[in-house]
């Protein structure tokens, strides 16, 4: 059976080899090091895992381009598909505000890559090096999870990251998808979402806060209220606060499921029961699937 991989080299470990003070090579170039590469015979990775790039950082870049020129060049691989194009690893941003500095050559490192580990590097190079938004952040832990076989603790230790800030943006991702949207335009932070995770009415709720401009406290009160009124009885008991533990295993499944789950233990027992909350039947047979073992 093949070793499990851990996480690729990342972009450190790829320019560790390269002698940025050094002059670019021209195009025909064989020795290793940096060349220069038309723009046109360059495209992006079709995996990026970034996919919103903000106009007025890309137009700040293309001036500094204007002015300084590229000073890190971009990592590519050849074309899988088409010889004598390359494909961009690390650098899309630097490539895409070149364009819009008319500029017609860009200094690049070619590397001798595979779609897996070209998909790696993109993911940790974002995490790692770029101001994603929390819904791009999320999705690439949750895509090295799913595509590499990687776990929380070791996405937390490759990354400089504490894992219970990785299992709280992947929880992000079970909101619903008018909610997820609102989070990835920067209408809603990543602690406004958060309080709404829990709720059984998150659209309708991230709705108010976005129109009555509310603070992450006054959602987080917001979200209270809304579920002290689903409750049956004002005379039932206060339920008690929830441990760590409890509250990073919750994580962990809403994380795994893309769902909302609660756990909720009886007082003075061993029992209790776990509730999955699901928003239309396609997430419901999900759920039947999962507990089928299919």
């Amino acid at each position: 059976m093949a070793e499990k991989r851990g996480l690729g080299r990342g972009l450190s470990a790829l320019m560790a080899d390269i002698d940025v003070s050094s002059s670019p090579k021209t195009e025909g170039a064989t020795t290793a090091g940096e060349r220069l590469v038309p723009i046109e015979r360059i495209e992006p990775n079709p995996d990026q895992p970034r996919r919103d790039f903000v106009l007025a950082d890309l137009e700040e870049l293309a001036e500094s381009i204007r002015a300084k020129g590229i000073i890190q060049p971009l990592i590519v691989r050849p074309h899988p598909k088409d010889s004598g194009r390359y494909e961009i690893v690390a650098g899309e941003r630097r490539w895409r505000a070149a364009q819009m500095a008319q500029v017609h050559e860009v200094p690049v490192v070619v590397r001798q890559l595979d779609d897996t580990e070209v998909l790696e590097i993109a993911i940790i190079e974002n995490i790692q090096r770029a101001d994603l938004n929390p819904v791009e952040e999320a999705t690439g832990y949750r895509q090295l999870q799913d595509k590499f076989g990687h776990t929380q603790e070791q996405l937390a230790a490759a990354l400089g990251k504490s894992r219970s800030h990785i299992a709280n943006l992947m929880r992000l991702l079970s909101l619903p998808d008018d909610v997820v949207q609102m989070l990835r335009q920067g209408d809603l932070s990543s602690g406004h979402a958060r309080a709404l995770i829990t709720t059984d009415n998150p659209s309708e709720l991230a709705r108010k806060v976005v129109k009555d401009g509310l603070s992450v406290r006054e959602t987080e009160r917001l979200a209270k209220s809304g579920i002290e009124k689903k409750k049956p009885s004002q005379k039932q008991k206060a339920r008690p606060e929830k441990d760590a533990d409890t509250k990073a295993l919750e994580g962990d499944l809403s994380a795994t499921l893309k769902m909302p789950v609660s756990i909720d233990h009886t007082e003075g027992t061993e029992a209790g029961r776990i509730t999955v909350s699901y928003r239309d039947f396609e997430q419901l047979d999900e759920i039947c699937r999962l507990l089928a073992g299919n």
